[in-house]
């Protein structure tokens, strides 16, 4: 492909992919996705710790939505609505919930020692961060490395060997093959097999693959997707995760995804993006976002940039591993992420003894400063050098750490009277960092969160009425823990709601005669608001329509229907489970 052929293909927003089928030519991956794409009627929902399921569906139907998922073992929930549309309203109104830690949309991205390999001489980016020095210390052997991408292909001779199982997210099944081309990529230049005689060499080389399929055959993934393959690979004994998609670091869905996989001993990876902008992403302690630079270490004409990016590594012209067996030339972010998360294989080999927040010191500390001093927006602390890095972590004893957390619980107030469901926010720091936070009540653990900011939802309708203790105990990644000075609450009688929900059938009445098609008109109340309330409606025994809050509405059509009685029945049901029913007949 041309220069100029290549550049029409970066500027073009809804491209996968440019694949060049000549021989050697490059390929760009991850391509900017189409911007604003969100999965309809779908919301992303961090809930605070403490919730069941059962809860946390209660509240999204409180709030018009019609079920709600739990990812893995987290607080976050994939709230849905019966059909698209309204989820740009129900987004801001769980936004402003008191027991609601974060939402968003659901958005759509799209894919960001000696060898005696044939394309050594060509892998120009292996030399430039020092990865022939740092094999002779290690090659990453056994740290599993989860590729989040389209699947990857495992019959290609230079990652059979090197596979483990993995998991397809988007079929819920163990068929991890590639349906694209883009994971194969990406494995190929994170752990691709070395000193094999065949084919490229890759930063961690005797590194173990992990294919975790996040995305469709057109190499589009949506943010739950990755965060649900991070859960996985995370409780599956990954050590480092890399998703080399554009956008993600800016779901907070996905950096609680990340976080928990730093709380369990691994670092996640992510591409930067191809968009050649500042993406004004908040940074977040929980990933490492990566931007890509030329043989020159200079920033691509392609990369993005921005306060997230924490470190850069090479990202044009990288010989990788592709679908069906071959190689080829790749370019992008999305080759730039995986080279940082061999090199994280290859600390994390180096020196077992290392926490992952050691293991990302280490390879902050030792990057190649560039751009502005310090870390910046293009370069972030630097561009990757794997061989100070391996020096480094060959020497460093891990100080001990014996300090213990600080931590207080901020809300509710000592003394203060409590009822239902009751935010608890706890304030906590540590000189390393807190991973832990228990919510202790009268004595017992109640519920736990792993992220910042600390906040649960206890349900005092559990506790006897009465002065009750709270307590908060802070735990860090050394396993040192601190509990908070108690407060008292008043957890006052509550009410048990037994009222049923009132129906008024509007259209039509008992005994009416109906012909054509019927607008059939429903309200209902209740005494704890019309919002907790489910409506169903059948006619003859068979239910036809169903609607979430004060109204239900159904154009039925009579002219099928025998002469003759016919039934019509409303059910509803509030929040706290309190059934009414009425029905009427008519005449056809």
């Amino acid at each position: 492909m041309s220069k100029q052929g290549l550049s029409k293909c970066l500027g073009r927003l809804s491209v996968v992919s440019c694949v060049v089928l000549s021989a050697g030519a490059p390929v760009v991956a991850a391509p900017p996705s189409p911007l604003e794409e969100f999965a309809p009627g779908r919301v992303l929902v961090q809930m605070r710790a403490g919730l069941d399921d059962a809860q946390v569906g209660r509240l999204a139907r409180e709030q018009g939505a019609s079920k709600a998922r739990r990812l893995g073992r987290s607080d976050v929930h994939v709230v849905e609505l019966e059909a698209a549309g309204g989820e740009r309203a129900l987004l801001e109104r769980l936004k402003r919930h008191p027991h609601v830690k974060s939402a968003e949309l659901d958005r759509r991205v799209a894919a960001a020692l000696s060898t005696n390999d044939p394309y050594l001489g060509s892998q120009w980016h292996l030399g430039k961060i020092g990865a022939t020095t740092a094999w002779e210390q290690t090659q990453g052997s056994a740290v599993r490395i989860a590729i989040l991408d389209t699947g990857i292909d495992a019959a290609h001779p230079d990652l059979a060997g090197r596979l483990v199982p993995g998991w397809n997210v988007v079929d819920n099944n163990a068929t991890t093959s590639d349906v694209h081309g883009h994971g194969t990529a990406v494995a190929g230049a994170a752990a691709a097999a070395m000193n094999n005689g065949i084919g490229v060499a890759s930063v961690a080389g005797q590194a173990l693959l992990m294919p975790v399929r996040i995305a469709d055959a057109n190499a589009y993934a949506y943010w739950s997707n990755v965060a649900t393959g991070l859960y996985w690979a995370a409780d599956n004994g990954a050590r480092v995760a890399n998703v080399s998609y554009n956008g993600v670091a800016a779901s907070t869905t996905v950096q609680a995804a990340a976080q928990y996989f730093k709380n369990k001993g691994g670092l996640v990876v992510v591409a930067a993006g191809n968009n050649n902008v500042d993406e004004g992403i908040v940074p977040s302690t929980a990933l490492i976002a990566v931007s890509a630079t030329d043989a020159n270490d200079a920033k691509t004409s392609f990369s993005s940039w921005g306060q997230f990016v924490a470190l850069s590594a090479p990202g044009i012209n990288i010989w990788t591993t592709v679908r069906g067996g071959g190689y080829q030339a790749w370019w992008g972010t999305s080759m730039a992420s995986p080279v940082v998360a061999g090199a994280v294989a290859l600390v994390m080999a180096r020196n077992t003894n290392l926490s992952a927040g050691q293991v990302e010191s280490l390879l902050f500390s030792t990057a190649v400063d560039l751009g502005a001093g310090g870390r910046d927006p293009v370069f972030g602390h630097g561009r990757l050098n794997a061989a100070a890095a391996i020096t480094a972590a060959a020497t460093s004893v891990p100080p001990q750490d014996t300090q213990a957390p600080t931590v207080r619980i901020a809300a509710p107030l000592g003394s203060s009277t409590v009822s239902g469901l009751v935010p608890v926010n706890v304030e906590a720091s540590d000189n390393v960092g807190v991973t832990r936070v228990d919510l202790v009540v009268n004595g017992k653990v109640v519920a736990s969160d792993s992220a910042a900011p600390f906040g649960f939802s206890w349900d005092a309708s559990t506790a006897s009425t009465g002065m009750v203790s709270l307590n908060a105990v802070a735990v860090d990644a050394a396993g040192n823990a601190a509990a908070s000075a108690p407060v008292s609450v008043n957890v006052a009688s509550a009410q048990k709601d037994t009222t049923a929900p009132t129906i008024t059938l509007r259209n039509p009445t008992q005994g009416v005669t109906v012909s054509g098609t019927v607008q059939v008109q429903v309200a209902a109340s209740d005494n704890s608001g019309s919002a907790g309330i489910s409506m169903t409606l059948a006619i003859n025994g068979k239910q036809v329509a169903k609607a979430s809050g004060g109204s239900l509405s159904y154009s039925w059509n009579t002219r099928k229907l025998a002469p003759g009685t016919h039934s019509l029945a409303i059910v509803a049901r509030d929040a706290a489970g309190n059934q009414s029913t009425q029905a009427i007949s008519v005449r056809r």
